[in-house]
């Protein structure tokens, strides 16, 4: 139940979100153990002329870059798994992206599940749910 949030630098472009959003699923029912039925991926894009690394703007340095926010319950996955997924996340975007700047960005946070959820309920209230019916 993981939300990703993606910047992404350049115009907006249908293709390259549908495949990022695909990719980036993935990888994070592969190395994350997520559910990909309960992830959601929210991709927007950033002009290049408005992305700024190191000074100057992408569009000057003719490179592309990106901003990978994932939202996961705290204790869900190792510092193993968390390290596997950077590295993986960071090669498949160079894949998508042209001349990818190395100063591209992923944030694992890791936020308690019982101020996290979707429909309404807690990650919380669902773990003690299910422990209570398998009791």
């Amino acid at each position: 139940m993981p939300i990703l949030n993606v910047k992404l630098s350049g115009p907006p472009d249908d293709a390259l979100a549908a495949e990022v959003a695909a990719t980036l699923s993935a990888l994070t029912a592969r190395i994350l153990r997520k559910d990909p039925a309960l992830t959601a991926v929210a991709v927007s894009f950033v002009p290049a002329e408005h992305w700024f690394v190191g000074g100057p703007a992408l569009s000057a340095k003719k490179r592309s870059s990106f901003f990978l926010d994932i939202l996961v319950v705290d204790g869900t996955n190792t510092k193993d798994e968390k390290a596997a997924y950077l590295d993986a996340v960071y090669a498949a975007m160079a894949g998508l992206l042209p001349n990818l700047d190395p100063e591209s960005y992923i944030l694992v946070r890791e936020v308690k599940a019982d101020a996290y959820g979707y429909g309404g309920r807690t990650q919380e209230s669902r773990y003690v749910e299910k422990k209570l019916k398998a009791a």
